[in-house]
């Protein structure tokens, strides 16, 4: 695999005030493979369940906050099951070590917020931030009905073609969680997540 050339350095935003620069390889020459993906897989699926398995007895389900809003869009059981660790830095997978190098401005990424399945890590400094804990829960959607092998192979197909801020993961969780800052009418966000996932290729 080589890229063939190298675009101009980007920005993408991470939405909430962190920005990660990257260059864009052409796709056209650089695309992840089946078999790429499926060596890789069982050792982040390893490392995603030893770091969950590691990190909750600091879980806290999303109910424990209180929030006012999220239960609006949101049902119950969801913020009761879905659970969230408040830490200083991010987990993040060591996805060049796992031969996907191409992650590399990933993985090395300043995030706020990444979710694991129905874990979610939150940076300590943001974590009353109500707008943070509802981008991550559309995660936490996409993961349940994804199931976690799709949800990782179109989460590394988006991000490897579009980009961190245009992979279409990413960016129905901006969409959703920018009609809830704009306090658009209010939606059923499993709904939501179920009609978009429809609409992917």
């Amino acid at each position: 695999m080589s890229a063939a050339q190298t675009y101009p350095e980007e920005t993408f935003s991470d939405g909430y005030g962190k920005s990660i620069i990257t260059s864009r390889k052409a796709t056209e020459a650089c695309r992840l493979t089946p078999e790429e993906f499926h060596t890789a897989y069982p050792k982040l699926r390893a490392w995603i369940q030893k770091t969950l398995d590691f990190n909750e007895k600091n879980a806290k389900p999303v109910a424990s906050m209180h929030f006012v809003r999220l239960p609006l869009y949101f049902d119950h059981s969801l913020l009761e099951t879905a659970k969230f660790i408040a830490i200083d830095r991010l987990p993040m997978p060591p996805l060049s070590a796992m031969g996907l190098s191409r992650f590399a401005v990933f993985e090395q990424g300043d995030f706020n917020g990444i979710t694991y399945l129905d874990r979610y890590f939150i940076k300590q400094t943001v974590v009353t931030e109500e707008a943070i804990h509802f981008h991550e829960l559309i995660h936490v959607i996409q993961w349940r009905l994804l199931g976690p092998e799709d949800f990782l192979a179109a989460y590394a197909n988006g991000l490897d073609e579009f980009g961190y801020e245009n992979s279409p993961l990413e960016k129905m969780a901006y969409d959703a969680e920018a009609a809830f800052k704009q306090s658009s009418p209010i939606f059923d966000a499993e709904k939501f997540v179920a009609e978009q996932l429809g609409r992917l290729p």
